[in-house]
């Protein structure tokens, strides 16, 4: 442990980015140590990463998101980090981002997470989810020195190690999206903000990759597992709710997807239950 920071990087080919995302945090003026989980990558990313230095653990398949970061996340904790960063692989931060964010941190101990500003490839124009979800909230309160915002993208995250110790790892009931949404639902349980510092900026080249109407329907019919998920009181009122959303979106969108996926997540609901109630411990899924 040779900083306050452990930066934790999730791969899976991603020889398109990694150089300059492990370059960045190495430039940073904050100085961070790096932890990369690779999830059985097999166009060299880890080979790369060993030549390099960096200290990275290789699954031999793919864990999902949330299942790899905690691996560095349950690191962090065991190793005393005052923060834990993670880090998209597709991503990187400005010389000044780390040290931002902490001060910001210093600044207002409510935070439990704290992102910078994030950007497009082209570094001229904010990410495009992020800019739906963020600008004008940063908009409307411009000159603060962070702005609380009820979602961020965990491309670029900075958590607290009380946040970290009280909220624990992503749940296992996700395998890949939606596990950002549950984390910071769980956050506010345990009384903890999460926000956006505007004086710090990164990185988020994702430009290509395009939505697909496939995707964005699959997003609004998972979203029910963070909605049932959610640690706050009303689950049963969810419960009986999620069904009847789904039907709605699938008649306005002259679509059967979303009732194709109503008896799936209702079949789900006991193990989401679980996972609900287990969220709701110190340190969930890391202790």
């Amino acid at each position: 442990m040779n900083s306050e920071i452990l930066v934790i990087v999730v791969t899976f080919n991603g020889m398109q980015w990694i150089e300059r995302c492990i370059r960045s945090v190495r430039e940073s003026r904050t100085p961070a140590d790096i932890m990369v989980i690779d999830n059985g990558s097999t166009d060299g990313t880890p080979e790369w990463l060993q030549e390099h230095g960096v200290d990275v653990i290789r699954n031999s398949s793919n864990l999902g998101f949330g299942a790899a970061n905690n691996i560095g996340l349950k690191r962090a904790v065991e190793e005393g980090y005052a923060y834990a960063y993670l880090l998209n692989q597709d991503a990187w931060v400005s010389p000044d981002c780390f040290g931002t964010l902490v001060s910001a941190f210093d600044s207002d101990k409510r935070y439990g997470i704290l992102s910078p500003i994030q950007y497009d490839g082209s570094g001229k124009k904010m990410d495009r989810q992020f800019a739906k979800r963020c600008k004008s909230r940063i908009k409307k309160h411009k000159g603060e020195t962070i702005v609380e915002v009820p979602f961020v993208m965990a491309a670029h995250w900075m958590i607290s190690r009380g946040c970290l110790m009280k909220t624990g790892g992503f749940s296992p009931a996700f395998s890949h999206y939606g596990e950002d949404d549950n984390y910071i639902d769980r956050t506010r349980w345990w009384g903890f903000l999460c926000g956006v510092v505007p004086g710090a900026a990164a990185t988020h080249d994702r430009a290509q990759r395009k939505d697909s109407a496939e995707r964005r329907m699959f997003l609004k019919c998972n979203a029910g597992v963070a909605h049932i998920s959610n640690p706050k009181g009303g689950v049963l009122l969810r419960m009986l709710g999620e069904p009847l959303r789904l039907a709605a979106i699938g008649c306005l969108r002259f679509d059967g997807t979303p009732f194709r996926y109503i008896g799936k997540l209702i079949k789900r609901y006991p193990e989401l239950l679980k996972l609900r109630k287990r969220s709701r411990k110190p340190g969930a899924f890391l202790l």
